[in-house]
């Protein structure tokens, strides 16, 4: 089955500039499934703020558990 593509939401120069900061290399792919976590978060972030009965997301509701 293939992969459902998203639109990228992370800045890909930033993101590498940061791992090559750190000295690393960034794999093809590296943005991809950082794409992929970002927009995770946010879904859980929405569905946590949606779950405290409030359509703003705040800064609380990004704490993974």
């Amino acid at each position: 089955m293939a992969k459902k593509q998203v639109d990228p939401i992370i800045v890909a120069s930033k993101a590498k500039a940061i791992l090559k900061k750190a000295g690393c290399n960034t794999s093809g792919d590296a943005l991809d499934g950082l794409n992929g976590w970002a927009y995770w978060l946010l879904e859980q972030a929405a569905k946590r703020a949606k779950a405290n009965g409030r359509k703003t997301v705040r800064n609380y509701d990004f704490i993974v558990m």
